[in-house]
């Protein structure tokens, strides 16, 4: 007779008497530890095979750590299967392990509809103080972290736990993230390579790599690694393979390659993840919208044909709607670029209703995120003086990040107020900040030729200098 507690693949108690569920239990930490992304659509984004905690219900319909796992990966989609889950863990809780019931308690919390994020931190260092090997609970406080905007304490929580984790897959792609975050880049690099060295499959240590390749501009060398990497991505989720690739897009498209390279990754294998049975829409839309915007910035929508179109069409739907800020402030400005005027005003409105029902604390962390949602609809419909009067006057958009976002992905946001100064005739100023954004990162030829524009508006002699630069550095990477 098998006994009634068996051991996780972190070496944990989970009461059940099926080998099989545990198998699918370490199935599903297995797609959560190696797929999860920051910016989630959900609470968390899982690889392609997400629903493999399903399995375990099948082999064990009573098991408490089934059940929580699954109401957490059902939540989303499926509330009320969720919570049926979520009350079959609790009412075998008196049969739980500690490890379960920690466990248990971090989720069901996490899942309660007036939760408080600091509360929930708290409940999963709690987890990871008595189990420090359970990286699928890590990656989950991470996530919170991240939309709190505490990359330091992202950090400190992976330091407490990589003693116990030395040498284990996932867990320096992990540490990669937040030291990225904090501009940590040489620490950030030495973790994803170590991570990298230990598994060359693992995606987010990939991905860590060509944060910091990107940051450092070495455009080719960026496109050539993760092309490389490419092959190992048919497995991830639909955020994770479309987003390497718009990473990929992003360092063409900085390089200042051809810009047919980069509607060439747009279709082939971001666009295109739609034709997949088992692709996550909503993911690939906010890749999409994400590249087009990058490109609008750069006065190259025309280029772009009806893709703008398709995509605005297919974020109508309302079903895309209030899945994350980010994702929303992106969808504000397609329905708007595109004029569908009532639809993205809707959708502004609904963010407003819901801004509103905050509690005054949350309003204050989150004002920021629903003043950029206005000045994207401003910039769509080409209203720039009241979109530049909506944001703060030495703006950045790195202290925008609690929409959801990664440096890399609010850093266009950058762009749209640079471009908002130099269409209102705010030359000096639009040349003050672009000074000291290229003082960061001078390989970036589409900044130079911005501050070329600054230069001229104000009749400065330093035009011709930064022409000069931007026409070196436009040649340089991919010609």
């Amino acid at each position: 007779m098998e006994e009634s507690v068996k051991l996780n693949m972190w070496g944990y108690q989970v009461a059940t008497s099926s080998q099989a569920c545990v198998s699918a239990i370490n199935s599903y930490c297995h797609q959560v530890t190696h797929f999860t992304s920051p910016p989630s659509l959900s609470v968390l984004i899982y690889g392609r095979k997400r629903s493999v905690i399903l399995e375990a219900l099948a082999h064990d319909n009573q098991c408490v750590l089934a059940n929580i796992l699954a109401a957490h990966f059902l939540y989303s989609p499926d509330s009320s299967r969720a919570l049926t889950c979520l009350h079959a863990a609790e009412s075998r809780l008196d049969h739980a392990t500690l490890y379960e019931k920690l466990v248990f308690d971090a989720i069901s919390y996490l899942l309660s509809e007036d939760r408080d994020d600091d509360v929930a931190l708290e409940m999963h260092s709690k987890l990871l103080k008595e189990f420090p090997r359970d990286l699928v609970s890590l990656k989950r406080a991470q996530v919170l972290c991240f939309y709190m905007g505490l990359p330091g304490l992202s950090l400190s929580l992976i330091q407490q736990v990589l003693p116990q984790n030395e040498g284990q897959n996932y867990i320096y792609g992990m540490l990669a993230f937040p030291l990225l975050e904090l501009g940590r880049m040489e620490d950030a690099e030495k973790a994803a390579s170590r991570g990298f060295e230990i598994n060359k499959q693992d995606i987010w240590s990939q991905h860590a790599l060509c944060h910091v390749l990107q940051y450092k501009c070495c455009f080719r060398e960026a496109v050539k690694f993760m092309e490389e990497c490419s092959s190992s991505w048919c497995s991830a989720s639909s955020f994770m393979l479309t987003h390497n690739w718009w990473h990929a897009a992003i360092c063409y498209l900085e390089g200042n390659a051809p810009r047919q390279r980069v509607l060439e990754i747009y279709d082939n294998y971001i666009w295109k993840e739609l034709d997949k049975n088992d692709s996550m829409k909503a993911e690939v839309y906010l890749n999409a919208a994400g590249l087009l915007l990058r490109l609008c910035v750069r006065g190259e929508l025309d280029i772009c044909g009806d893709r703008l179109k398709l995509l605005s069409e297919c974020l109508t739907n309302q079903e895309n709607w209030y899945i994350e800020w980010h994702f929303d402030v992106l969808i504000v400005w397609t329905l708007a670029k595109s004029g569908e005027i009532s639809k993205a005003e809707d959708l502004l409105k609904g963010l407003k209703n819901r801004f509103l029902r905050m509690t005054k604390g949350k309003q204050q962390i989150m004002k920021r995120g629903m003043m950029l949602a206005e000045a994207l609809y401003a910039y769509g419909i080409g209203d720039e003086k009241h979109g530049l009067d909506l944001l703060d006057p030495d703006f950045d958009a790195t202290d925008y990040k609690i929409i959801g976002a990664s440096d890399e992905q609010v850093d266009v946001f950058n762009e749209v107020w640079y471009n908002m100064l130099l269409n209102t005739g705010k030359a000096l100023k639009a040349i003050e900040v672009l000074e000291k954004q290229i003082k960061k990162r001078d390989g970036v030829p589409y900044l130079w030729r911005l501050l070329e524009r600054g230069y001229k508006l104000a009749n400065k002699p330093e035009e011709k200098i930064a022409s000069e630069k931007a026409t070196s550095l436009e040649s340089r990477y991919f010609n």
